[in-house]
């Protein structure tokens, strides 16, 4: 996490406060800026951001998926008794409506 301090002196009277409260989190002192950029989110990350599994889970999962060629990491969870089957295919939908941005 980057934590950046940035100071904005108009923010009283900006008339877009709802903007930049999406940006910055709001400190007494000035504004941090928690994440700068664009970040790539892969789906076992997403399963651990989203508390299906945890981090230990997702590396055992991954562990299990380098043994088994061509198991599908949401198939290894399930193998390990970490989520159920309709977990994973909920999780899965909702992880592919999420908005996307082609940067080439």
């Amino acid at each position: 996490m980057l934590a950046t301090s940035v100071s904005i002196s108009g923010y009283a009277t900006a008339r877009n406060k709802t903007d930049l409260r999406q940006y910055f989190e709001f400190s007494r002192q000035d504004f941090d800026l928690v994440e700068d950029g664009l970040k790539e989110v892969h789906f076992g990350e997403y399963l651990v951001e989203q508390g299906l599994i945890d981090r230990y889970q997702l590396f055992r999962a991954l562990q299990l998926q380098d043994r088994k060629p061509g198991m599908q990491l949401g198939q290894a969870v399930v193998a390990l008794g970490y989520a159920t089957t309709r977990a994973i295919e909920q999780m899965f939908d909702n992880f592919q409506e999420l908005a996307t941005i082609d940067v080439d």
